[in-house]
């Protein structure tokens, strides 16, 4: 059976530096670090949301 290539990641929040989201990425064909503008339910507004470490 072949191997799974998808990773799933965190994405945080830029601003108040909580952990809003989780999205599948393929670390094979993206290798810089995913950065998203996301709605905050924190911060009640859209901000900048970047990939976490495990």
């Amino acid at each position: 059976m072949p191997k799974k290539k998808r990773k799933l990641i965190k994405l945080k929040c830029g601003v108040c530096k909580r952990i809003n989201y989780y999205k599948y990425k393929n670390p094979t064909s993206v290798e810089r670090k995913l950065e998203l503008r996301k709605f905050c339910k924190r911060c009640k507004k859209h901000t900048l949301h970047k990939e976490a470490k495990k």
